[in-house]
């Protein structure tokens, strides 16, 4: 642990200091409660807005948990105008934990940053300490030596890392050489009267490309970015952007070694007054996973919500999907959980069957499986995933007990004093 995780002892210290510290002279600014709902919630991140006063002191809070009398100081960030925390341990369904937030001379709040960005070279890592959890491309990624050029992309997510340390994703595979870790392109459309694929590159009707960085957040309960990238449709020699979409990434802190939580939002909007039309088709679009190739029919299983495996998930619905595969005798995971107010929710999936592909893995929340989705210009459409990717496995209850504090989190009340 000392090893993957040392800011976390540095965070342990840290605490023993707060523990110790008296606030008996501090000013309480407000009295915070969260109610869990019908289900237990872990190390799910909370958040409200803070009072003018507050965002004032920005710099001299301190937070702490109130239980049986006694104050245990919270870890928190301050982003904007809301403050973020995650409350730490499981709280149990019906649970109410209260929190007070102190104006102080001195904030005890780490400035170490544990959750942390890395910019090199066109790549954005997001790690926790030390601890890699994902890259983002945002620069230009060609394919392998003697393979058309026409795979370039930028924008997509690989590698996606355990806690372990283990890769679960893949780019550029010998039988798919357009699929990119996660990646979520749109693949039958209709952009001014033509059928546009985005997905395909090998068919040249269009593309993503990232465009730049909106924002970056780095603290001690989050990091992460939001960035705007462009579907951008190919017409003989001229290219027209279709689709601006806003990417946001958040990865989230976390006390468990074997569990790691980031949020993937897509924001879209019609980038031309024709608008786009999201045609009716099996894939395409959604939250995309290309998994590892030494996840196969033999060293992987599959599991949805509706209890549907890698034999019959293909075309169904589900509120969550978990896959589970070992790697070298190594087991790990993803979990990726589709919010209620996602277009056609609950979503269906398109599943690779386990006797194609060499039994490899492909999956996608597909919006469009079962209906076109028609996008006016003016307009602004979302999309919703919460990924959760462990060591080991996860069971079917906690998988459900995630997708409910996603979809229900916890409600939070704020009374602010004079």
């Amino acid at each position: 642990m000392k090893k993957l995780f040392p800011s976390l002892l540095q965070g342990c210290l840290l605490a023993s200091v707060l523990l110790s510290a008296k606030i008996a002279d501090a000013q309480l600014l407000a009295r915070i409660r969260i109610k869990t709902g019908a289900y237990k919630c872990t190390d799910i991140p909370v958040s409200v807005t803070l009072s003018p006063a507050a965002i004032r002191a920005a710099d001299s809070l301190q937070l702490t948990e109130v239980t049986k009398g006694q104050r245990k100081p919270v870890l928190y960030q301050v982003e904007g105008e809301r403050l973020y925390w995650v409350p730490g341990k499981t709280s149990g369904p019906d649970t109410i934990r209260t929190f007070e937030l102190y104006k102080q001379q001195t904030s005890y709040n780490s400035t170490s940053r544990l959750m942390q960005l890395e910019d090199s070279a066109g790549v954005l890592k997001l790690r926790q300490g030390r601890a890699p959890l994902l890259n983002y491309n945002y620069g230009m990624v060609y394919p392998p030596a003697g393979v058309d050029t026409v795979y370039r992309r930028s924008g997509f997510i690989h590698p996606v890392w355990s806690p372990d340390g283990q890769v679960i994703t893949n780019i550029h595979p010998r039988d798919h050489w357009h699929h990119l870790g996660v990646w979520n392109p749109w693949t039958h459309t209709s952009f001014k009267g033509k059928e546009t694929d985005f997905w395909n590159l090998h068919k040249k009707e269009g593309t993503v490309r990232f465009k730049g960085f909106i924002s970056r957040t780095t603290g001690n309960i989050q990091c992460g970015f939001t960035a705007l990238q462009d579907h951008i449709a190919f017409t003989g020699n001229k290219e027209t952007v279709a689709l601006n979409e806003e990417w946001s990434v958040h990865a989230y802190y976390s006390n468990n070694t074997e569990r790691r939580i980031w949020d993937f939002s897509s924001l879209l909007s019609c980038a031309d007054t024709s608008g786009i039309e999201m045609l009716q088709y099996r894939y395409g679009g959604g939250f995309g996973l290309r998994a590892t190739a030494a996840w196969t029919a033999a060293t992987s299983y599959v599991l949805t919500s509706e209890g549907k495996t890698r034999k019959d998930a293909d075309s169904t619905r589900a509120r969550w999907i978990k896959i589970t595969g070992t790697d070298n005798g190594r087991q790990a995971g993803i979990l990726i959980l589709c919010h209620p107010d996602n277009f056609d929710y609950p979503q269906p999936l398109r599943v690779w069957p386990e006797n194609s592909e060499k039994g490899e893995i492909m999956m996608n929340y597909s919006p469009t499986k079962m209906r076109s989705w028609q996008l006016d210009y003016g307009r602004s459409y979302a999309l919703h995933y919460r990924v959760m990717v462990y060591a080991g496995d996860l069971t079917p209850q906690e998988a459900e007990e995630a997708w409910q504090a996603f979809a229900h989190p916890p409600v939070t009340d704020v009374s602010w004093t004079k």
